[in-house]
């Protein structure tokens, strides 16, 4: 975490123990001596580490997703979850938007090329964004973030989400499945990962769009399986996609099955790639910090 956590939570009044390299064995020995953890994206807080933190009043999740904590589990036991979305929702708009008009206008094959000594004009002609449909999936922090961005290509953007009703606007329409499949160009995913939308954009989902399109996953690499997005591209269903995240991010754990799914998709000039640093800056840093902080503060004021 960024360096400022100490200070920030000694303003509160909380003593921290800082353990970024603490290891699984020793958390579970020392957490039964504390009232709150905070954690980034590497902990797993399942049953076995809430049974051994028989102290813990609060955790803070140093981020958005919540894939790594057992959360019904946690709420059985009256513990607060507090995530700081709102500290890196900015970035991972920024950087989504930043991979789609790449990626729009072949930007990674076009600066190889040219490193080579091809000049291709004709065999990087772009697509603009503003005749194209977006369908955002997930209208949380980063949903809207990235429409805000959008706004600003005169495009026009679909957003449909399952657990939010009458958020549409003149700029913001709210959408159907149905109307997504027939009208999207592009389609971007900002859903969370749990047991409902893992595998969720498979083949068959993507096959009910009746236009080819381009996909976005800038939310969890395990809502997108990628064999079936690379079946997906060679028939031409897809046009191309722009990925943060990966079904699998730990490249040596991967099996002999699943790293020729991934070179594979390294070899395609139709795909962008970036290793889950769509909400990593130097800004949402500290920015997280400072949300996740300010959340523990309401909380030990409502107590």
């Amino acid at each position: 975490m960024h360096e400022s956590i100490i200070p920030l939570l000694s303003e509160l009044g909380i003593e921290a123990n800082y353990q970024p390299f603490i290891s699984r064995e020793e958390l579970l020995k020392i957490i039964g001596n504390y009232e709150g953890i905070l954690i980034r994206s590497k902990t797993e807080v399942d049953k076995e580490l809430i049974d051994a933190a028989t102290k813990l009043e609060f955790i803070g999740r140093a981020g958005a997703g919540l894939d790594k904590i057992d959360v019904a589990y946690v709420e059985t036991k009256g513990i607060e979850i507090l995530n700081a979305p709102e500290g890196n929702r900015d970035a991972l708009a920024e950087h989504a938007m930043g991979m789609l008009l790449s990626l729009l206008n072949n930007l990674n094959k076009a600066d190889a090329e040219v490193r080579n000594w091809i000049w291709d004009r004709e065999g990087n002609r772009g697509a603009e964004l503003s005749d194209k449909t977006v369908a955002i999936l997930g209208y949380g922090n980063m949903g809207q973030a990235f429409v805000q961005r959008l706004r600003a290509f005169d495009c026009r953007v679909l957003v449909y989400d399952k657990f939010k009703k009458g958020f549409g606007t003149k700029n913001v329409e709210e959408a159907s499945l149905a109307k997504i499949f027939e009208k999207a160009d592009i389609l971007s995913l900002h859903v969370p990962l749990t047991e409902e939308t893992k595998g969720w954009i498979n083949k068959d989902f993507v096959q009910n769009f009746r236009k080819d399109i381009y996909i976005v996953n800038t939310a969890r690499g395990e809502v997108l399986p990628l064999q079936d997005l690379l079946d997906l591209m060679d028939s031409g269903k897809v046009k191309g996609a722009a990925l943060d995240v990966l079904e699998k991010e730990k490249f040596d754990k991967l099996t002999v099955q699943e790293k020729a799914v991934f070179t594979n998709l390294f070899s395609r000039k139709n795909v962008i790639l970036s290793p889950h640093v769509g909400g990593w800056t130097f800004s949402s840093y500290k920015r997280i910090n400072e949300v996740l902080v300010g959340k523990i503060a309401s909380y030990f004021k409502r107590d």
